[in-house]
């Protein structure tokens, strides 16, 4: 088969037009959601999610926009009113109406770039490939279309990588580098055609890294196959908190530390050591006999605050004060997940970020 290096101009990648993905703690100017309503998601518990995110806007909209994704006007009215007894501040909110089949809008919504171009900031956005976290939901694959429905809305350039590639199965610092696994990226049910060197380098190509860490396996529960965002996150560039399980008999232990002492290995472009920040995990979330993903490092880096999942445990105050240690300029607020947690995703999976295209260094 042909290379991708042959399938694509080289010279109309974004990187090579100067634009590279912003970390998520660079200033946004707003967060994307897609309201919740897929009660095979959610089953019986799609107005208790509702209201977690009716909380999230509420907070969320104090120091940015929120561009929300609603299927229908009587949605939109209905959401407006809730949101007034909740005394959010309105003028905040975009309202689109574009159907969705369901939430999760970080991993098939646009992945967005910037670039500084003579002297002015410019906006442009990746349209990856969205499979449904490897065929598993045929329902949910519409999905995929979402980003090009918004390129009418944001009018700014879309960039159409021809990688399956979820927003929650990578991180940057940016700085060069990005953070994944192998048991997501490097799965067959995503991208069989391609190498790990072909991967990378679309990863280069497409949001402006240099280098790729590679940590193992996800967590168990999780459907996607090992997102990094229920594993691993940067906090800053050369700072990286850690999901560490403290219990050798839990299953989750072995494959944490295998990711932990790869993260321990790794280097930066100079060839530094990170500083790496244990997270303990919460303990075991089960459902009819099934253990949920739930994960501390699903946090959401938003401006002047950091949202954390939390599940109704005494872990949940140690995790907060973990991240308010390594967050200086944010205030680090939990969010009881456990409703949201029985779609297999929280606060990370949910959420999209725009960054602001006035900003003076994209990193």
């Amino acid at each position: 088969m042909d290379t991708p290096k042959q399938k694509m101009n080289e010279q109309s990648f974004p990187a090579a037009l100067g634009y590279k993905m912003p970390p998520e703690w660079f200033p946004h100017n707003s967060t994307w959601l897609a309201w919740p309503k897929n009660s095979t998601t959610w089953p019986n518990r799609v107005i208790q999610v509702q209201k977690i995110y009716l909380q999230l806007i509420s907070l969320l909209s104090i120091h940015e926009k929120i561009d929300l994704l609603v299927d229908k006007r009587s949605t939109q009215v209905s959401i407006l009113k809730q949101l007034k007894e909740c005394k959010a501040p309105l003028q905040q909110i975009r309202f689109h109406l574009i159907p969705t089949a369901d939430s999760w809008i970080r991993d098939y919504g646009p992945n967005f770039i910037v670039r500084l171009r003579q002297g002015n900031k410019e906006l442009a956005f990746n349209h990856w490939r969205f499979n449904s976290w490897g065929n598993k939901y045929e329902d949910l694959k519409q999905d995929t279309n979402i980003p090009e429905t918004l390129e009418s809305v944001l009018k700014v350039p879309r960039f159409t990588p021809p990688l399956v590639l979820e927003g929650g199965a990578f991180d940057i610092n940016g700085k060069g580098i990005c953070l994944t696994t192998e048991s997501c990226l490097l799965n067959p049910n995503r991208n069989p055609n391609y190498s790990r060197s072909e991967i990378e380098q679309y990863l280069a190509d497409f949001i402006g890294i240099n280098k790729v860490i590679w940590l193992g396996e996800g967590i168990v529960g999780s459907d996607t196959d090992g997102h990094v965002d229920e594993l691993a996150r940067f906090v800053n560039s050369n700072t990286i908190i850690c999901a560490v399980e403290e219990d050798p008999s839990d299953e989750n232990y072995s494959l944490l530390q295998d990711n932990y002492q790869r993260l321990e290995k790794a280097r930066d472009l100079k060839g530094h050591p990170f500083k790496i920040i244990s997270l303990p995990m919460p303990k075991a979330v089960q459902i009819s006999q099934k253990r949920l993903p739930a994960s501390y490092t699903n946090f959401y880096i938003a401006n002047k605050m950091v949202l954390v999942p939390t599940f109704n445990q005494t872990r949940d105050q140690k995790a907060i004060k973990i991240l308010q240690k390594n967050f200086h300029d944010r205030k680090v607020i939990g969010v009881n997940c456990s409703d949201m947690l029985l779609g297999m995703g929280t606060l990370h999976c949910i959420t999209q970020q725009q960054p602001e295209s006035a900003f003076n260094d994209v990193g």
